[in-house]
């Protein structure tokens, strides 16, 4: 009787799979930035190689400086409406008491890292005067704080819009207050957001240094 041959089987794992999961995750903790707002503080972020832009419109952006101090702006060159209507929404379900004035100086604030029950004397203070006041920062919890809240009305306020969501943490910022931030995305169920880091050179000889010699001889 003659013997059964088994075939024999490749142990050959395809690692394509795997190496394109890692890239995803890669792309998308790790982003660069070319636009720098105004500031309320100095942030040194990490650095990073990337390819792709962030937006300088319709974004919402938290800054974490690195005493842990959370400072909220809105990004919207193409319609500055919106910020108006965030502070709108702000003032009626938060009880504010801003007036007209106080509000329409929001809309030319850069950023904002106040409590709600500060905000009001803050916004008495012409905008291009407010680089010289020390905020400490938006009170976070466990549950997003505040920032839940800024968060939230922003959504509304772009409702029918496309919003992108962007962090800047400082280098030295520890990670309680970065997942804080985190905390008041998840709870407006934002899973997705980009990381603001300092773009660095490509190292030499790789494709992105090609196509990057390419574009500045253009």
């Amino acid at each position: 009787m003659p013997s059964v041959k088994i075939p024999k089987k490749s142990t050959n794992v395809d690692m394509t799979p795997f190496v394109d999961v890692a890239f995803l995750i890669l792309t998308f903790f790790i982003m660069a930035t070319k636009f720098k707002p105004a500031e309320p503080v100095e942030i040194k972020t990490p650095n990073s190689v990337s390819t792709r832009e962030l937006p300088e419109s319709d974004a919402l952006m938290v800054t974490l400086d690195s005493s842990g101090r959370v400072f909220f702006s809105i990004l919207s060159e193409k319609d500055p409406k919106v910020k108006k209507t965030i502070i709108q929404n702000l003032n009626t379900t938060r009880n504010l008491g801003l007036t007209e004035a106080e509000m329409n100086n929001f809309v030319k604030t850069s950023a904002v890292g106040v409590p709600f029950e500060s905000l009001k004397q803050l916004l008495a203070i012409p905008a291009e005067e407010q680089g010289h006041v020390k905020q400490n920062g938006i009170p976070l919890d466990t549950l997003g704080g505040q920032l839940y809240y800024w968060v939230r009305d922003a959504i509304s306020a772009f409702s029918g819009k496309q919003l992108k969501y962007l962090v800047k943490g400082d280098n030295n910022a520890k990670y309680p207050s970065f997942k804080m931030v985190l905390s008041a995305f998840k709870k407006n169920d934002i899973y997705k957001f980009n990381l603001i880091t300092m773009q660095e050179d490509a190292p030499l000889g790789t494709d992105l240094y090609r196509i990057r010699n390419k574009q500045k001889a253009k």
